[in-house]
């Protein structure tokens, strides 16, 4: 496709595999990520023709501009951003404080809006663009982590406003709302329980968990032409979860599911 593509988070279980998607389709990733060393080593392992490193905090909107537009003026305007970066902290409110909750908001929510202010003007001035933001089913339903949960939710309803604003000038904006996928993001609760994969299976209806390859596909076709007309969505990619609540309609029905 030869298109510029902008991942950030690129150095975590999704972004790499998102980084290395786009590139097999002929793609130039422009790779951000916090970790400088990890992004050196993504370059090597896809290729320096394809993939450039920029190694910045997302959270810091000046050096997010100062970054991108380095890295533009050596690869070209950005075509489609896929904004990933995130992590979560405090798992209650109860182990929540002032500092998690601002760190949390901070990442999550004002380092996507940093992310897609660095390439807004540039996108309206040439009439084309497609942003693609990765929130979470924390979005939608209350399944703890409150602070990071309040910022994906907060996500969905900018991608809402940046379909609605940009649709104009060609823009689209969607969000793709991940459930639970094995990364190892997830390491040290399966070292708390080694079991908890399995445990979760009976909330989700297709009892299966996503893959990092299967939150790709649905980034990939929403930055595609057959999503052209596509825009303002909010995609859960999460096995069924946010469908309902099978174990709470069989004991209201009182019928097996």
């Amino acid at each position: 496709m030869k298109r510029v593509v902008l991942v950030t988070g690129a150095c975590g279980g999704i972004g790499r595999v998102l980084c290395k998607r786009f590139v097999e389709q002929g793609d130039t990733v422009l790779a951000l990520d916090i970790e400088a060393t990890a992004l050196a080593a993504l370059a090597t392992e896809l290729g320096a023709a394809q993939v450039t490193p920029v190694a910045v905090d997302i959270g810091d909107a000046a050096a997010v501009n100062d970054a991108v537009a380095k890295a533009v003026a050596v690869r070209g305007p950005v075509d489609v951003v896929v904004a990933n970066a995130g992590a979560a902290e405090g798992l209650t409110l109860a182990k929540t404080d002032a500092a998690s909750w601002q760190r949390d908001v901070h990442l999550n929510l004002n380092g996507t809006y940093h992310t897609v202010e660095a390439v807004r003007a540039s996108m309206i001035e040439r009439e084309s663009g497609v942003l693609v933001l990765i929130g979470s089913v924390n979005g939608m339903a209350s399944l703890g982590h409150p602070a990071y949960s309040a910022a994906k939710a907060g996500l969905i309803s900018y991608t809402k406003a940046l379909a609605l604003e940009l649709g104009r000038h060609g823009i689209r904006a969607n969000i793709v709302c991940p459930g639970t996928v094995k990364t190892q993001a997830w390491q040290a609760r399966v070292d708390k329980n080694p079991q908890v994969f399995e445990a979760l299976k009976k909330w989700y209806p297709l009892r299966d968990f996503a893959t990092p390859d299967d939150i790709a596909d649905a980034v990939l076709f929403l930055a595609s032409l057959a999503a052209r007309v596509i825009t303002g969505v909010a995609l859960p990619v999460d096995g069924g979860l946010m469908a309902g609540n099978r174990m709470m309609a069989e004991e209201l029905t009182l019928e097996q599911f």
